[in-house]
């Protein structure tokens, strides 16, 4: 067979040139690599021109031309013109051609592209200033707290405290007063006690940051910080925590040592801090009524309209415009010159969008209600105002809704001649408790008036009363509910009296700022004292028209009263009464009736009760010493209830509420007393005899059994 050197392969070449191009898919190299050739044909590197360097490369093959000059061969040798191409070149490397029929996509070579990808974190932050924008400009709290729940990222509630409150620190009071009081509402209900915490923490550490755009950040951080802490949603323990966490000399620390000195260590310090910004749900109504009247007298004194209605959006109390409405007609009224530039002003202020149609209609109908009282200084004001009312609705600003008010008839219906007396009776009685404190002369009174069938009125006056009063007064009518709720009043007339109460929450925030807040307050702390069940929230909710803002106060009183520690903080909402939770009275009471039974003292068992100062839970003393006779079977707990009428600790009516409440659950009881049907009714005759149950009471087991002690 011929050589190599003559054009010819060998017949081992060929076989290795066999091997080589049923293999050529898996090399690693392109065959069009010197080092691929290289390792299919190793012999083949000893061709003329080249050799294997020290490393196993080949050297660039060289040749002489005719002419005997040398020309360098070009890199992987082949594929030179009118040539096939070097041996194996499948032509892979061709280039596509997206126009030719036989194109495929799928040939062209992977493009890794570059993507961000985004962590809950991330999308959380994105989520929560849009809310917090919004806030700020509607103040629906109900709605920033929906759209919390909405983003289901619980975990990082931390950073919406951080983002809250540095948003608020760089606006106006008004934002400021806002941010605390969405974070008291979210507080358990949205937001848990740690994240509040947590993210007040990194609040702090980030102090010097913040201190950077706002030059009094250490200051407004150190008065959210207190009022976080009055508002009970930190803990005043929080505070030697966060020392011991942040740096020496560091923003955070000041701010800390601020808001112990400056604000949490002052006298009155609660008030203090809760009126600092003068938010609109502290602004007495005093206080609005007076800005208001400045600004319309400046107004008439310099006919700025722009001015004046600035002055107007940053009192900040959109849902009070309806008394801007009625001082302004009314100084139209008193003073006919400038009735031009009143009726400007409101045409205005309605064309911005800035006084509603429902706030103007309001203003109007408060108007022609006071128009008998504004006659005395105004003789001819029934008139004057029968003028203004097509004029304003002509122009456009006054909704043709409005009716017009009926000078002979008047504006408001007569009421029952009765009902009204009753008012005014219950009345005189609240005030005469809230100067005395007397339950007992207060009950005596209300038995007084005969009127069973409108105690739910007697409630409505109460609460409303109370809303318009200090927190002491509101203390004592909370007081006062619990007495008669185990006095004289079902809970049929307690759901009644919220139920009115509610239907016209509208109306009482004319004059009480925020009655729908303190309200909320009432019913909780209703529920916390057993006035009321949790159910009968569902009962008042399901009497009210849906939507409204009674709906709204249900649903923060069950909020208020489902949160964590709710007993203690509503007990102590107004500051007053002993403090105690439900469950601590009944500790109490458990603790010094087994004292009694093991062998104590009748007489300090009965200053152990009068000590408990709760006459009007009395009816669980009853309770607990029957259910302890049955099962001690010890029936000198029956002695002490006998002395404990004797002295008038207490009553007949807190007897009969015991009697009653141990008959209710006697089904339960017999489970573990089985004899507890014949032992109560045997309790019930004696108690009868002996004179502390009523011969009337009628609460007997639908069976005949009976004992004698």
């Amino acid at each position: 067979m011929s050589s190599p050197k003559e054009g010819f392969l060998t017949d081992e070449q060929r076989e290795v040139l066999k091997i080589a191009a049923q293999n050529v898919e898996v090399l690693s190299s392109s065959p069009r690599s010197p080092t691929g050739l290289a390792l299919l044909l190793p012999e083949h590197n000893n061709n003329k021109g080249g050799r294997p360097t020290a490393g196993g490369s080949l050297v660039r093959h060289v040749r002489r031309s005719h002419s005997g000059k040398v020309v360098r061969v070009k890199k992987d040798g082949a594929g030179g013109k009118g040539t096939w191409g070097k041996l194996l070149d499948t032509g892979s490397a061709a280039p596509l051609d997206r126009n030719d029929p036989n194109y495929d996509s799928g040939e062209e070579p992977y493009q890794l592209m570059g993507a961000t990808v985004s962590s809950p974190i991330d999308d959380y932050k994105k989520a929560v200033a849009p809310i917090i924008e919004e806030y700020f400009t509607t103040g629906d709290v109900e709605l920033a707290a929906s759209d919390l729940r909405d983003l289901d990222l619980d975990d990082y509630h931390h950073y919406f405290i951080k983002k809250l409150i540095s948003m608020a620190m760089d606006r106006h009071a008004k934002e400021k007063e806002m941010a605390s009081v969405l974070l008291s509402a979210l507080y358990a209900d949205v937001i848990s006690a740690s994240q509040i915490s947590h993210g007040f923490i990194i609040l702090l550490e980030s102090a010097e940051d913040l201190a950077v755009d706002i030059l009094d950040a250490v200051e407004v951080l150190a008065l959210f910080v207190a009022r976080a802490v009055v508002d009970d949603i930190i803990p005043p323990a929080f505070l030697n925590r966060a020392k011991k966490m942040l740096p020496e000399n560091s923003k955070g620390l000041q701010v800390i040592e601020t808001a112990e000195k400056s604000y949490l260590s002052a006298p009155h310090h609660a008030e203090l801090v809760e009126r600092k910004w003068g938010g609109s749900t502290h602004l007495t109504v005093d206080e609005v009524k007076k800005k208001i009247s400045d600004l319309l007298r400046e107004y008439i004194e310099s006919g700025d309209t722009a001015e004046a209605c600035r002055c107007i959006r940053e009192l900040g109390v959109s849902f009070f415009h309806h008394e801007v409405v009625k001082r302004a007609v009314t100084l139209a009224m008193e003073t006919p010159s400038s009735q031009p530039l009143i009726f400007k002003l409101l045409e205005e202020a309605a064309e911005e969008g800035l006084i509603s149609s429902s706030q103007m209609i309001k203003g109007f109908h408060r108007l022609a209600e006071s128009l008998d009282d504004l006659t005395l200084d105004i003789p001819s004001a029934k008139a004057i105002f029968q003028q203004l009312v097509p004029k304003a609705i002509s122009q456009g600003w006054l909704d043709p809704s409005f009716k017009l008010y009926d000078a002979d008839k008047g504006s408001i219906d007569v009421e029952d001649e009765k009902i009204k007396q009753f008012k005014e009776e219950s009345v005189t009685i609240i005030h005469e408790y809230f100067l005395s404190d007397d339950i007992p002369e207060l009950i005596r009174s209300l038995e007084d008036l005969a009127a069973p069938q409108y105690y739910p009125i007697f409630i409505k006056k109460l609460i409303t009363i109370a809303l318009d009063r200090k927190n002491r007064e509101k203390e004592m009518a909370s007081v006062l509910l619990s007495a008669l709720a185990m006095e004289i009043l079902s809970t049929a007339d307690i759901v009644d009296g919220f139920v009115m109460l509610l239907e016209s929450a509208e109306d009482t925030a004319l004059d009480i700022l925020d009655a729908s807040d303190e309200l909320a307050l009432f019913l909780a702390r209703a529920v916390i004292d057993d006035v009321l069940a949790p159910l009968n929230l569902e009962e008042i909710k399901s009497k009210l028209l849906p939507n409204c803002s009674g709906s709204e106060t249900v649903h923060s009183a069950r909020s208020l009263a489902s949160a964590r520690h709710a007993g203690e903080r509503l007990l102590r909402c107004w500051g007053g009464g002993t403090g105690w939770a439900v469950e601590d009275a009944k500790d109490k009471i458990t603790k010094l009736l087994e004292e009694f039974e093991s062998g104590g003292d009748m007489g300090e068992a009965c200053q152990c009760i009068r000590e408990l100062g709760m006459p009007f839970f009395n009816h669980e003393v009853v309770k607990k010493a029957l259910v302890m006779a049955m099962e001690k079977k010890n029936d000198r707990l029956l002695d002490l209830l006998q002395e404990c009428f004797g002295e008038g600790l207490i009553t007949i009516n807190q007897m009969s509420k015991g009697f009653s409440r141990v008959k209710d659950g006697l089904d339960d009881l017999a489970l573990d007393i089985p004899n507890a049907v014949e032992k109560y009714i045997s309790y019930q005759e004696y108690a009868k005899k002996n004179g502390w149950l009523s011969s009337s009471f009628d609460q007997l087991p639908p069976f005949d059994a009976s004992t004698t002690l």
